[in-house]
């Protein structure tokens, strides 16, 4: 067992934990983030996506040893209010079904959205590539991520 300091969606947080443990575990069972969702555990659906640094990872992959001073977020540190322009657009097209990939697929775009606003649909397709929709919603993912890109323009 090791303790970490971590800066979780802006704050800092100790957990210890063995080095080798999931980002994924630490933030569900260590600080009761249960945004994050597990899917595949093997870094293949999105479903367990955040931030490092601004960039979408996998969260069931990424050991707590790796992470250090880099800044983590979960989609509970997304926004304060659910008013991230991924999110808002996410309900205003309705793109959930089931919900349970929801988290994962609105990080990846959010990560999407902030180094490319304007991303075509090739764009769009690449960067949500790996990650899977059970239920198929992806022709509505790309329309709200589509929404997302005209409303954090104006």
């Amino acid at each position: 067992m090791a303790t970490y300091t971590l800066n979780i969606n802006g704050k800092e947080m100790q957990v210890e934990v063995d080095p080798s443990t999931p980002m994924l575990w630490v933030l569900r069972e260590h600080l009761q983030l249960v945004g994050t969702k597990y899917g595949c555990g093997i870094a293949q659906c999105g479903a367990c996506t955040i931030h490092l640094n601004g960039v979408a990872v996998r969260s069931c992959q990424l050991p707590v040893s790796a992470v250090g001073s880099q800044e983590v977020t979960s989609i509970e540190g997304l926004s304060e209010n659910g008013d991230h322009p991924v999110q808002k657009a996410w309900l205003e097209v309705d793109v959930p079904q089931c919900g349970y990939c929801q988290a994962g697929q609105i990080m990846s775009a959010a990560a999407l959205l902030k180094n490319n606003p304007n991303p075509g649909d090739a764009e769009i397709e690449g960067a949500m590539s790996g990650n899977i929709c059970r239920c198929g919603t992806y022709v509505r993912i790309k329309k709200a991520i589509k929404l997302a890109s005209q409303s954090s323009a104006s």
